[in-house]
C-alpha cells in the first residue's frame, strides 16, 4: 500500500449475508456500475462489505439485470445491514459518497 492508499476513503453497502442471490447481484452491478472504480468486496458470512473508492454507484437497470427479473430499488434497505459514508436514494439508483453532492 502507498502513502496515497491510505487516504483513500472507500464507501459502499454493508449487505447482509443471508440472500447471497441478492448479494452476487450487487456486486456485479456495481462492478457494471463503477467500471473505472476497484470494486473491494470483503465477505464475512453474516454480512458483505462491499466498497469503491469516494463514490459507489448502484443503478436499478444493472440490479435487474444480474437478478433477471423487477426489483424496487427501495427493497435493497432491507438487506443493508450497514453502509460507508452518504447514501442518496431513488427510484433508479442509489449512491453512496463522501461530499455532500454526489
Amino acid at each position: 500500500m502507498t502513502a496515497t492508499d491510505e487516504h483513500v476513503k472507500r464507501v459502499g453497502p454493508i449487505m447482509r449475508g443471508v440472500d447471497g442471490e441478492l448479494c452476487d447481484a450487487v456486486i456485479n452491478a456495481i462492478e457494471d456500475d463503477n467500471p473505472d472504480a476497484e470494486v473491494e468486496v470483503d465477505d464475512q458470512g453474516g454480512y458483505v462489505k462491499i466498497t469503491t473508492p469516494w463514490r459507489c454507484r448502484l443503478t436499478r437497470a444493472s440490479l435487474e439485470r444480474e437478478l433477471g427479473r423487477d426489483f424496487r430499488l427501495s427493497d435493497i434497505e432491507i438487506n443493508l445491514a450497514g453502509f460507508a459514508g452518504r447514501i442518496l436514494v431513488g427510484d433508479d439508483e442509489i449512491v453512496w459518497h463522501l461530499d455532500r453532492e454526489a
